[in-house]
């Protein structure tokens, strides 16, 4: 299956259970502080950019994520590949502005956002595709810009990708340090990780790993 194909069939499912799929998620950071904590500290960093503390929650799905980083004081904007997810997430939070868009072909002008959140949102991107997305996640952040990214983490650092069962469309998980090369390869460099457990809450049972990078090529 080629990329466009790749992203019309991810598109197609998620169009089907954006309902459902928002239904189950809406209140997905209520029991993960840990998560929450992550967001925090992206928040804070992004406010430290010295900016408008601008973001883009990349990947948005129902924007209920969207949200939260506008209540952590940022100007969030949400967007994402489905049409149903987006009219859901403008029903939901109509004072936030969300779009229709592809992540590997971000409708922004270079050096826009000070943060960009992709919360298991790259899941979904074959392996031979990630590394264009994560460099359009850094053409748009400004230098010195943040990005935190979620997925879920491979079995041992022997398997880059491993592939599973995913309910929505086929998704990848990736080991972390070949994941982090891959941002360092495109000028984003990792400040932080936050790897934990599998919570009793989980549909997946797999190690969830939050990555933290910077924009490096900071002007001075």
């Amino acid at each position: 299956m080629t990329a466009p194909d790749a992203l019309a069939a991810t598109r197609a499912a998620y169009d089907d259970a954006a309902t459902t799929y928002a239904g189950l998620f809406r209140d997905s950071l209520r029991d993960a502080p840990l998560d929450r904590a992550m967001l925090a500290a992206f928040a804070e960093a992004v406010r430290g950019v010295g900016r408008d503390a601008l973001v883009a929650d990349l990947g948005c799905g129902p924007g209920h994520v969207t949200a939260h980083l506008a209540d952590l004081g940022l100007v969030a904007r949400g967007v994402d590949a489905s049409p149903a997810m987006i009219g859901l997430a403008r029903a939901a939070h109509p004072e936030l502005r969300f779009d229709v868009g592809s992540m590997a072909e971000l409708d922004l002008p270079d050096a826009t956002l000070s943060g960009a959140l992709s919360r298991w949102s790259v899941i979904h991107t074959p392996p031979g595709e990630i590394a264009p997305v994560l460099a359009e996640f850094a053409r748009v952040l400004v230098p010195g810009g943040h990005l935190l990214i979620g997925f879920w983490a491979s079995e041992s650092p022997a398997h880059r990708t491993q592939v599973f069962d995913h309910a929505v469309a086929p998704a990848y998980r990736w080991c972390p340090d070949h994941l982090s090369a891959l941002l360092r390869a495109t000028g984003l460099a990792e400040t932080a990780r936050l790897v934990r457990e599998p919570l009793p809450t989980d549909r997946r049972q797999f190690r969830a790993v939050h990555l933290l990078a910077r924009r490096s090529d900071v002007t001075t």
